[in-house]
């Protein structure tokens, strides 16, 4: 079994983990990356050329907002949550648990086990 999830799996929820990330607080490029590595057991990474263009698309759809800030000793830029993007993550949340119920569901009628480690 491979350590990391494959990039087709990955894709349609790269928006859910940073708004997921963002929840919890304003943070920078490098934090972000950080948690959603950490929180992943090291199973997600999101490189600058995917973070990145990805920030810049929820900031363009309103569901964040950047600043920047110096606080740090080094000027960087800072991106929070947004009340539609707390909307939005509650929202993509519950679909993805009703999707991976559904896909539970599915694999049960099939008889179909997940390994375990």
């Amino acid at each position: 079994m491979s350590d990391k999830f494959q990039r087709d799996l990955l894709r349609g929820s790269l928006d859910l983990m940073v708004l997921s990330v963002l929840a919890g607080g304003k943070k920078y490029g490098y934090l972000i990356q950080k948690e959603v590595r950490e929180a992943s057991a090291a199973r997600v990474e999101l490189p600058a050329g995917t973070l990145y263009p990805l920030l810049h698309r929820l900031e363009d759809d309103g569901l964040i907002r950047s600043s920047w800030d110096d606080s740090t000793g080094r000027d960087r830029k800072w991106y929070g949550l947004t009340a539609a993007g707390k909307k939005r993550l509650s929202a993509q949340a519950q679909e993805w648990a009703d999707y991976a119920a559904c896909i539970k569901q599915i694999l049960a009628v099939a008889q179909v086990q997940p390994r375990t480690a």
